[in-house]
C-alpha cells in the first residue's frame, strides 16, 4: 500500500535531485529517505528512481506517481484539517501565499483578526505573484492564494473557489516636478513620450496592452518586482509608472505624486482555494477575515 509520507519524500527527491538534499529539506536523515524510497518502490512493484551520476532521476512510473501525488496530498491535507476543525478550531494550519502589496495591506489585518478569534490556528505566509501563486495552490503547496487579474482573465480560475475581495484601480505615478504632477487625472496617452518604470511581469504586460490601446508603445527604462523601488525611481525623476492603489498604499511615495488615470484600469483582487479545502473551517475562517480586511481597505 502506498503511504502519503512516502509520496511526500518522493516529491522532495524529485524536486531536489538527491536523497541528501531531500533529507535536508524534510529535516530527516539521508538513510531515512533512502529507506522510505525502498519501501515505496516495494509497494509500487517497480523502480521509481534511477541514479545518474550524483543525481536521482525519475523513471516513467516515478513521474506518474509524482504527477498524481499533488492531488492525493491536497486531499489528505483537507481531511486532516477537517478533523482538527471538529475540535472547534483549537488546532489547524493554513498555508497562505500572497503577492507583495497584498501581504503588506490586507494580510496583516486579516491574520490579526484570525488570531484573536482562533488563537490555535497557525497561518504561514510566503510571497508569490500570480500565476505562480495559483500554480502553488493547484500543486498542493498552499491552501489559499491571494491573487489578482485584469479584465479579460477568462476561465483561468474556473476549477477553483474564487472569493472576490476588492477592485483595485491603477493610478499614475510621476515625479513631484513633472508637468502633470498637479493634474487631477491624466490620459494614458499624455505620458506617451515618457520613460517608464514597470512592475511585476503580469503588471508589465498589462501596462504595454493599455499603452498600445492608447496608440503607443511605452519605453520601459527600468523593470522591477519591488514596488518601493518603482516609487524610488519615479521620485528620483527617472520616469513615470502606473501602479495599483494597493501597492501605493504600502509605500511612502517620497518625491512622487499620484494622479488618476483615464480611462480607468482596474484589477480584481481575490482569494482562491481548492473546492475541497473551502470546506475546511480554518480555511473558511481565513477567507472570511481576508474579506473583512478588504472591506475596511
Amino acid at each position: 500500500m502506498i503511504e502519503a509520507r512516502h509520496l511526500r519524500v518522493l516529491r522532495a527527491v524529485a524536486a531536489t535531485g538527491s536523497f541528501s538534499a531531500a533529507a535536508r529539506e524534510l529535516g530527516c536523515t539521508q538513510p531515512a529517505v533512502s529507506q522510505q524510497m525502498k519501501a515505496l518502490e516495494a509497494s509500487a512493484g517497480t523502480p521509481l528512481l534511477i541514479r545518474t551520476g550524483r543525481e536521482m532521476r525519475l523513471t516513467q512510473a516515478g513521474e506518474a506517481l509524482v504527477r498524481h501525488a499533488a492531488g492525493i496530498l491536497a486531499g489528505l491535507t483537507a481531511a486532516e484539517e477537517e478533523v482538527a476543525a471538529i475540535a472547534g478550531l483549537r488546532a489547524g494550519r493554513v498555508r497562505l501565499v500572497s503577492f507583495p502589496s497584498g501581504s503588506s495591506t490586507l494580510v496583516p489585518t486579516a491574520l490579526a483578526a484570525l488570531r484573536a478569534a482562533h488563537p490555535g490556528t497557525r497561518v504561514s505566509l510566503v510571497e508569490a505573484e500570480p500565476p505562480r501563486s495559483v500554480e502553488m495552490l493547484r500543486e498542493g503547496d498552499c491552501d489559499i492564494a491571494l491573487a489578482f487579474r485584469y479584465a479579460g482573465g477568462g476561465a483561468e480560475w474556473d476549477d477553483l473557489v474564487v472569493r472576490p475581495l476588492l477592485t483595485d484601480r491603477l493610478v499614475g505615478l510621476v515625479p513631484e516636478g513633472h508637468r502633470l504632477a498637479g493634474a487631477d487625472a491624466v490620459a494614458i496617452g499624455d505620458l506617451a513620450g515618457e520613460p517608464w518604470i514597470a512592475g511585476c511581469p503580469r503588471c508589465r504586460r498589462q501596462l504595454v496592452e493599455v499603452c498600445e490601446d492608447a496608440g503607443f508603445t511605452p519605453r520601459i527604462d527600468f523593470a522591477t518586482d519591488d514596488y518601493p523601488a518603482v516609487v524610488g525611481l519615479v521620485g528620483a525623476g527617472l520616469g513615470v509608472a502606473v501602479l495599483p492603489e494597493l501597492a501605493v498604499e504600502s509605500v511612502r511615495p517620497r518625491g512622487a505624486r499620484t494622479v488618476a488615470v483615464e480611462p480607468p484600469v482596474e484589477r480584481e483582487i481575490v482569494a482562491l482555494t481548492l473546492p475541497d479545502l473551502a470546506q475546511v473551517p480554518a480555511v473558511a475562517a481565513t477567507l472570511d477575515r481576508l474579506a473583512e480586511a478588504a472591506t475596511r481597505a
